[in-house]
């Protein structure tokens, strides 16, 4: 096994998580396996009550996990997939110590940070890589310097030590800020941070600057001097031009892999990275342009639908389509749909939490359904529309959910009686991956090509069973089922072009090389209504 960690200094949101993505993505095409996972300092034990305005999307694994949104980069980027193991926060590192604490384990030692927490952060580095992994990067949130980020680094340079200075290397992300007035780059910062980092004990091995403005040579000898990092260690890496999948191609050029397989003697040939090169050439010279409306009420948070943004730019790498994301604020629809609209060629509504903007987005989707426009709904996306249908098809008057109106008089989406009494939140959740059967006459069979798929949820509140004949004889087409628990998980209206809402979230298992089906369904369905 080999370790490769991950860490940031200057300033935050440098792209550590792409970075690490990237290089994940490089190491895996030289025929390495490849596994990730990221350490997030903060207190809070998981990030799946955080609002999407604090920390962007929740990315969900398989397993229920509901994980940082890096670790979506990390399953692009690369092909294995993610457990729970592959995300740590302070919060569940405290959690599990206390726990012992509290059961004995230690029996009457007096627990502290050091070894005790910092056992418990190593643990779980020799716990994320699973079985037959070839090398285990693992990224450390937040910034040097930050005193919450102290145990996870203390427990880095302990780590190296244990296992052997051979095994590991250490690659540090920063800025080279561009100060117009000067008219150069800064280096100093970047000095800093590397400097505080050797305070705690950790030489980094390869330094990765992100800059604005390409880096002259004798910029990298000063990093090199400064930073006592090898001048070919000092990489550049510049902001890509059209997408974060040009970031491979990019890495490759300043030959990162090369250099990580150098240090960590690995036998891994060389490769010409055929793939990369064609998810670029697809997004920078496109046939078709399209353009889709995301109707949600986080819009002007880029993060929050981190993955569904990501899944319609692999959707359209598949119809070889340059797709022009429009974002909407739900609220703004609801006044005048048409002027939000009528230029679309498709409407998507994510998934979400909370009455706010609901009735904008049933708007949306009643002005979908009504001209024939493509609507793709995920999770709460999914019961917007069959709360759309309830209303002004089947003709249940006032029909909702009940997370929006408890005392509705038709309650179309609801929380099953099995999950009621379960009132911690979260407790009450469906999390992770769940079967579900395909009727093959639908739109998501065509889509798929087989009956059984499975897809991951994060939800709370389901298509309410009592209702499904009713909306059934009005024209509502029940596309797909949860075999275990018979469950509504896709609804479709067959005479529609394409309209398809899912319970599950299917942009969480789409890549840039293998879109998942759905989202290229949704987008050839869209360029179709273009013509």
């Amino acid at each position: 096994m080999k370790y490769i960690f991950v860490t940031g200094g200057v300033v935050s949101s440098l792209g550590k998580g792409l970075t690490a993505g990237a290089l994940g993505a490089l190491l895996e095409q030289r025929g390495l396996k490849v596994r990730l996972q990221k350490f997030d300092p903060y207190l809070n034990v998981d990030p799946g009550t955080m609002s999407p305005f604090q920390h962007g999307e929740v990315y969900v694994l398989d397993d229920g996990a509901e994980t940082d949104l890096d670790l979506g980069h990390y399953e692009r980027f690369t092909s294995g997939k993610l457990s729970r193991l592959n995300n740590l926060t302070s919060g569940k590192v405290y959690e599990t110590v206390l726990k012992k604490e509290r059961r004995g384990d230690y029996l009457g030692a007096t627990v502290q940070v050091i070894p005790h927490v910092t056992n418990e952060i190593k643990q779980r580095i020799y716990d994320g890589a699973g079985d037959d992994v070839d090398v285990l990067i693992t990224e450390l949130g937040g910034t040097i310097g930050d005193i919450e980020g102290l145990p996870f680094l203390e427990a880095m340079r302990q780590f190296a030590l244990e296992v052997g200075r051979q095994d590991v290397l250490f690659l540090h992300c920063t800025l080279l800020p561009y100060l117009k007035a000067a008219g150069e780059l800064k280096t100093k910062p970047s000095q800093q941070s590397v400097a505080k980092l050797r305070e705690i004990g950790i030489q980094c091995d390869i330094l990765v600057c992100r800059t604005e403005q390409p880096m002259t040579n004798e910029m990298r000898q000063k990093l090199s001097l400064f930073c006592n990092v090898p001048v070919k260690a000092v990489i550049e890496e510049c902001d890509v031009e059209t997408s974060i999948y040009e970031l491979p191609l990019a890495l490759k050029a300043e030959d990162l892999d090369d250099l990580v397989i150098e240090h960590l003697q690995l036998d891994a040939p060389d490769n010409d990275m055929k793939v990369w090169h064609d998810v670029v050439r697809r997004l920078k010279a496109p046939s078709h342009k399209v353009e889709i409306g995301v109707v949600g009420k986080y819009i002007e948070l880029q993060d929050a639908y981190k993955s569904v943004y990501e899944s319609i730019t692999h959707a359209g790498i598949a119809n070889d389509a340059a797709v022009r994301i429009v974002r909407l604020d739900a609220e703004e629809i609801e006044k005048d749909p048409k002027k939000h609209l009528g230029t679309l060629d498709g409407i998507l509504i994510p998934g979400g939490f909370g009455d706010r903007g609901t009735e904008g987005k049933i708007a949306a989707a009643k002005y979908a359904r009504e001209n024939g426009i493509p609507y793709f709904g995920l999770c709460l996306g999914m019961q917007i529309a069959v709360i759309e249908y309830a209303r002004n098809v089947t003709g249940l008057e006032d029909a909702n959910s009940t997370e929006f109106n408890a005392q509705t008089p038709h309650p179309v989406i609801d929380i099953m009686a099995d999950q009621k009494e379960l009132t911690t939140k979260g407790g009450n959740m469906r999390l992770g991956a769940c079967p579900c059967q395909l009727m093959t006459d639908s739109f998501s069979y065509h889509a798929y090509g087989k009956e059984l798929i499975d897809e991951r949820h994060r939800h709370r509140f389901e298509f309410n069973n009592d209702y499904r004949e009713q909306l059934e004889k009005s024209g509502l087409r029940v596309a797909g089922i949860n075999p275990e628990r018979n469950l509504v998980e896709i609804v479709e209206i067959p005479d529609h072009p394409w309209f398809v809402g899912v319970q599950f979230h299917p942009e969480f298992k789409s890549k840039p090389n293998a879109a998942h089906p759905l989202f290229a369904n949704f987008i050839a369905a869209a360029l179709k209504y273009k013509k």
